[in-house]
C-alpha cells in the first residue's frame, strides 16, 4: 500500500495516538488493519473521520489511508485519527492550511485529565464534611 509518494505524520488527542499513511489511491480506508466502518462502528463518528475532507472539498475514495491508533478512548482516538488526517491533508497541499486551521482541525487539542491531589476524592471533590 505504501509507495514513495506516501505521506506519513501523526495525530493526538488526550491520551490516543494516531499516525496515519495516506496516499493517492483507490479509496482504501484502513484503522488498525480493519475498515474503519468496522473499527469506528457507531455510524455517528463517521463524519467525525471525514470532516477534514469535506473542509477543503475532496473525497476520502481519493485517497489510500491507513491509520494505527493506540492509547485513550474510543473518543480520543477519532479525534486523533481526524487530526491526523488534517495534517496529512495540510502536507499533501499547502493550500488547504487557509481551509483547515480556521476550523480547528490543524489544532492538537491540549486539554487531557486533571490529576487527582492528595486528600481529595478526585482532582476537586472534597470529602463529604458533616456537621454532626
Amino acid at each position: 500500500m505504501t509507495n514513495d509518494k506516501s505521506i506519513w505524520t501523526s495525530g493526538g488527542r488526550k491520551n490516543a495516538r494516531a499516525r496515519i499513511i495516506l496516499s493517492k489511491g483507490k479509496g482504501e480506508f484502513v484503522v488498525n488493519g480493519v475498515p474503519y466502518g468496522e473499527y469506528f462502528s457507531n455510524k455517528d463518528d463517521w463524519p467525525t473521520l471525514m470532516e477534514p475532507f469535506e473542509v477543503v472539498g475532496c473525497q476520502a475514495k481519493e485517497f489510500d489511508i491507513s491509520l494505527r491508533v493506540a492509547g485513550g478512548g474510543r473518543r480520543g482516538q477519532l479525534q486523533a485519527c481526524r487530526h491526523a488526517i488534517a495534517r496529512a491533508l495540510e502536507k499533501l497541499n499547502s493550500e488547504w492550511r487557509k481551509k483547515l486551521k480556521p476550523a480547528g482541525l490543524l489544532t492538537r487539542d491540549s486539554r487531557i485529565k486533571e490529576r487527582k491531589k492528595y486528600g481529595l476524592k478526585k482532582a476537586r471533590r472534597a470529602p463529604q464534611f458533616s456537621k454532626r
